[in-house]
């Protein structure tokens, strides 16, 4: 799976690509993540992709020229367009229903907003998805961006080690929150670990698992099943 970042700071991924899970998948060419630096499409000498709003406000806007210009190139880059996603507060917040509906597109493209955020005409011409990371505002779009790739890749068949761990993470494939767990030791400053977990009965551990992330999903999340049809900044 190939993910294009459209960003004002392309060296914030430099490390973040180079770690843990992610390293792995790229090196065994499971994905693809390729930066490029949305001032490369200016056209004025001090590189300028931002103006003041019409109508007066504080803060500058993305405007459209740069961004256009950008996203057209990047585009172009392949021979198959990919999914364009605007990272913006007013969209469509991240869930895992969401993250399924993008692991299912070969190539994303994460447009990262700064300052007060994009002319609207951006949105309104370029027409991407637009997804927020939750009800609150970040410097940029590039975490958000960075979300994205993380549970995305997590999906591309290949990335985990184990192919079934995403089945049982908190928002699998049961929309529950995953149950508690456990490691040695045994007995920790008065904590003890659940004698069914001790007991070897596989059956009666798998029940036990489903009832505690029925019980954990309906105390945090108000319900037995989270709203996957939801899906920032």
């Amino acid at each position: 799976m190939r993910f294009d970042v459209l960003t004002l700071f392309p060296e914030l991924f430099h490390s973040y690509l180079q770690q843990s899970l992610l390293k792995l998948a790229i090196e065994n060419q499971r994905v693809d993540v390729r930066l490029w630096n949305i001032r490369d499409w200016s056209t004025d000498k001090h590189k300028s992709v931002d103006d003041t709003p019409y109508g007066g406000g504080p803060g500058m806007l993305l405007s459209c020229p740069p961004i256009y210009a950008a996203v057209e190139a990047v585009q172009a880059d392949a021979p198959q367009p990919g999914q364009l996603v605007m990272l913006t507060p007013q969209g469509r917040k991240l869930d895992q229903g969401l993250v399924r509906e993008l692991a299912q597109f070969p190539r994303l493209v994460l447009m990262c907003g700064r300052y007060e955020g994009f002319d609207e005409r951006i949105a309104e011409g370029l027409k991407p998805l637009e997804i927020s990371a939750g009800d609150f505002i970040c410097n940029g779009g590039e975490v958000p961006a960075m979300m994205v790739i993380d549970t995305v890749i997590r999906l591309v068949p290949g990335v985990l080690g184990d192919e079934t761990s995403s089945k049982y993470d908190s928002f699998g494939e049961s929309g529950l929150l995953e149950y508690p767990q456990y490691t040695r030791p045994r007995e920790f400053r008065g904590m003890v670990v659940p004698d069914i977990l001790l007991s070897g009965n596989h059956g009666e551990i798998a029940r036990w698992r489903e009832q505690q992330s029925l019980e954990r999903t309906r105390q945090r999340r108000g319900s037995s099943t989270t709203d996957s049809s939801a899906g920032m900044q």
